[in-house]
C-alpha cells in the first residue's frame, strides 16, 4: 500500500513539476504537489545536505509551489527563482539527456556550475557522471523538444 501511494506521489509531483501548461492544464492554477517532493531548493547551494521545507514559508514559481525552511531562505529564492529551480523542471538529467522523463529523487542531486540537476537513482547518476558535460548538452537540446509533452507519451 506505500508503495502505490509512493507512485501516486511521484505521479501527482511529475504533473506538477513540468508546469501546468506543460501538463495541458489551465496556467492560472497552482499545484498543491510541491517542487523537488519538498525539499528547499535553496538549501541545496547551503550545505551538505539539502532540506525539507514547510508549508509555512511557501512561494511559487510557473504555477508550481516550492517549500522553504525559513523566511530567509524563501526570499532568496523568489529574488532569483531561475537560479534555485532544479533543472529541467525536477526531472531525472540523464532521462532528459535520452530524451525522457523520469522523477527526479531529491537525494540523488549535484550542483554543476551553479544549477541544481536531479537524478533518478545513484545507478544512473553514475552513468551521468561519466560525462556530465555531455549529458547537460544533450539535456538542454532535448529539453525544448519535450518540455511540453507528458512523461508517459515519451
Amino acid at each position: 500500500m506505500n508503495r502505490i501511494l509512493s507512485l501516486f506521489s511521484l505521479a501527482s509531483l511529475a504533473m506538477a513539476a513540468s508546469g501546468p501548461a506543460a501538463a495541458g492544464g489551465d496556467p492560472s492554477i497552482t499545484h498543491s504537489a510541491p517542487a523537488v517532493q519538498g525539499y528547499d531548493v535553496v538549501s541545496y547551494h547551503q550545505g551538505e545536505k539539502p532540506q525539507r521545507g514547510n508549508g509555512n514559508h511557501v512561494a511559487e514559481f510557473e504555477g508550481v509551489p516550492y517549500l522553504f525552511v525559513d523566511e530567509a531562505n524563501r526570499k532568496a529564492f523568489e529574488r532569483d527563482p531561475a537560479r534555485y529551480a532544479p533543472a529541467y523542471g525536477g526531472f531525472c538529467a540523464y532521462g532528459v539527456s535520452v530524451g525522457k522523463k523520469f522523477i527526479g529523487d531529491p537525494d540523488v542531486w549535484k550542483i554543476v556550475d551553479g544549477r541544481l540537476y536531479l537524478n533518478l537513482d545513484t545507478r544512473v547518476q553514475e552513468s551521468w557522471a561519466k560525462d556530465i558535460p555531455g549529458h547537460i548538452r544533450r539535456a538542454d537540446a532535448r529539453w525544448k523538444q519535450i518540455a511540453a509533452t507528458p512523461p508517459g507519451e515519451l
